[in-house]
């Protein structure tokens, strides 16, 4: 009979995740989407492959 306590208190929790509503922070989320946070320009040189790997990597999968 322990079942229905632990039943109540997992419907209570996911109720409350259910109609869980942060704050919005819209310049942050405006940033993000515009592409204009200074992140973007790390992010973007951290794939860059260099010149001399491409050719070590051309014959690969032939």
């Amino acid at each position: 009979m322990g079942r229905g306590r632990q039943k109540a208190k997992h419907t209570k929790v996911a109720r409350e995740l259910k109609y869980y509503s942060p704050e919005t922070d819209y310049r942050a989320l405006e940033a993000e989407l515009s592409g204009s946070s200074k992140t973007d320009v790390a992010t973007e040189s951290r794939w860059d492959v260099p010149e001399d790997d491409d050719d070590k990597w051309s014959s690969y999968g032939r």
